[in-house]
């Protein structure tokens, strides 16, 4: 069983609110009152959103807003049900995560959106603005942890969370490719949405794998002793770990599991990554 599977989770104090998603919507909900006030609103309105690349009018792309779109919303449904969402599907994303790899995770989700966005409205004269790319990330980062959780559309019918994602994703989709060749005039980003699910997979993928940022670092730029032998140090001092804990004890991953519910899976060493990832082939 991997990290990213369906895990009972174990006690250690389970928040209806926690930091990293309380965080996201006070910065939300303060940034749209900026957006609406007439001192700094222009302004924000003018550097924050994601302005397509070659777009006219005097706007353009600017790297900085790959991540300010995301705290900007077109109005106050758009900002009510963005942020409704991401509490409903983050909260227990995060407990079960930790604070720092749910934030990673958003981060990543909310870029990927926006690079897919990018890519399908070159010259276009509109700007995107909002969380959704990454509430959608959210949204099947749920879907995947929980597959036969229900979830209640419009609050009346049951239908299993893996079918709700995969059905959302193909209407998203299809959306997108009726607004591109039929050329619809929608103001909703539907390739934006559908980028942040495509961001969301390739990350849960990779860190299912146990590879990092950081173990990434230590790939490309090796230190000096590692040079000396014959490939990087990395690469052998895992398969040493696994191959001298071929039988990793219950307790070892209990403990480890109760790691992950207290500190979040950035607190694990290489070894105790290894150990999980090894428990978890072997189920």
């Amino acid at each position: 069983m991997s990290y990213y599977e369906q895990q009972p989770f174990r006690p250690g104090g389970f928040q209806v609110m926690p930091p990293a998603i309380k965080t996201l919507i006070l910065i939300n909900i303060g940034v749209f009152l900026i957006q609406f006030s007439s001192l700094f609103g222009p302004y924000l309105m003018h550097f924050g959103p994601l302005w397509p690349i070659a777009s006219e009018g005097g706007n353009s792309f600017q790297i900085w807003q790959l991540v300010t779109y995301m705290f900007m919303h077109g109005g106050l449904a758009h900002i009510l049900f963005n942020m409704f969402a991401l509490w409903l599907f983050g909260a227990e994303i995060e407990n079960y995560w930790g604070t720092k790899e749910f934030t990673a995770y958003y981060f990543v989700c909310g870029i990927g959106a926006a690079l897919i966005n990018l890519a399908t409205t070159i010259g276009s004269p509109y700007p995107t603005v909002g969380a959704s790319g990454a509430v959608f990330g959210i949204l099947l980062a749920f879907g995947m942890m929980f597959p036969d959780r229900y979830i209640f559309l419009y609050f009346l019918f049951p239908i299993k969370a893996k079918y709700f994602v995969a059905g959302y994703a193909a209407i998203e989709l299809l959306m997108g490719i009726n607004n591109s060749t039929m050329g619809s005039g929608s103001n909703i980003a539907h390739f934006a949405h559908i980028g942040g699910m495509v961001a969301g997979f390739a990350y849960i993928k990779i860190r299912q794998q146990g590879w990092s940022f950081s173990d990434w670092i230590e790939k490309t730029f090796p230190n000096r002793d590692d040079t000396k032998s014959s490939g990087p140090t990395l690469y052998k001092s895992k398969n040493t770990t696994v191959a001298n804990n071929d039988k990793t004890t219950e307790a070892e991953i209990d403990a480890i599991l109760d790691k992950i519910s207290k500190n979040g899976y950035g607190s694990l060493t290489s070894d105790e990554k290894q150990k999980l990832l090894k428990a978890g082939g072997n189920k």
